[in-house]
């Protein structure tokens, strides 16, 4: 190519011409609404497939999923609801720890569990039963005067077992004579209106009979007939027997009789202790 002719004396030199090219890449807008609409119908499936999920599952399978994300569950737990973990430690259908209800507006198949019998103020149907329980048989006490004195020292208890009733000695009430498996009458009057209570109810029972830590003067028991706390216990378990099948208790409703002597303690710290002796009557699941 030959170079430029220069311009002559007193001529005007050329003008430069400079040409601009832009380049589009990819069409109008280019493609980046193509990724954040695949990121957009990529959240859409996840949430839509949590909330299969969601119905697809029991409360106690999503419960174990939720631990199963929680190492620290205990740690977890004791923050506010959701904030210092995945979904606390707790599945998404436990009610919140805020003061007030509003966590569980829905329908009740997401935020009541499938297996609840009761509410947070009646509580399950165990719970139930023994308000239910505890209410009949203190009405029966309350109806007699003489026994009226004696409601303080029966207690209704729930176990894993069933529901306890557990009628404890103290100063000035004991339901067996000194020593002996002979029952008192009031022990006797008090097992009277125990028999009606537990008439109307379904169930086997149990009885258990405790003693305090006080022994026998004579020694190890072996020298008074093999008389000691064990045997003493238990033939105290079975005179509360006899007295319940004679107000009308069926015997095969009685599953077992136990003596456990003083090894199961009321007041621990204190083995002495008159409440230590004590009937327990179990009324079984």
């Amino acid at each position: 190519m030959a170079p430029p002719k220069k311009p002559g004396k007193g001529e005007i030199p050329a003008p430069i011409i400079v040409k601009k090219i832009t380049i589009v890449a990819g069409g109008h807008h280019g493609g980046a609404w193509k990724v954040a609409y695949a990121d957009f119908v990529t959240a859409m499936m996840a949430f839509f497939l949590l909330l299969w999920l969601l119905g697809a599952t029991t409360e106690k399978q999503r419960k174990g999923i939720a631990d199963y994300f929680t190492p620290t569950l205990m740690k977890t737990r004791a923050g506010s609801s959701g904030s210092n973990g995945l979904l606390g430690g707790s599945s998404m259908t436990d009610v919140d720890k805020y003061a007030h209800r509003m966590g569980q507006t829905g329908t009740k198949t997401i935020t009541v569990p499938r297996d609840t019998t009761g509410g947070p103020k009646e509580g399950g149907a165990m719970g139930k039963k023994v308000a239910q329980l505890q209410a009949k048989l203190q009405a029966r006490l309350n109806a007699n005067d003489k026994l009226k004195r004696l409601s303080h020292i029966v207690k209704v208890t729930e176990t894993p077992d069933g529901i306890r009733i557990d009628m404890m000695d103290d100063a000035k009430f004991s339901m067996f004579e000194l020593g002996t498996t002979i029952l008192s009458p009031d022990a006797v009057a008090l097992l009277h209106v125990i028999a009606g209570t537990l008439g109307t109810e379904q169930g086997n029972l149990a009885i258990r009979g405790h003693t305090d830590s006080l022994q026998w003067k004579g020694g190890d028991g072996i020298t008074h007939g093999g008389i000691n706390n064990w045997s003493l216990s238990a033939g105290r378990a079975e005179a509360t027997r006899q007295s319940l099948m004679r107000d009308g208790l069926a015997e095969e409703r009685f599953a077992r009789i136990e003596g456990v002597s003083d090894r199961e303690p009321l007041v621990a710290n204190d083995p002495a202790d008159p409440r230590n002796r004590r009937m327990s009557i179990l009324l079984m699941n």
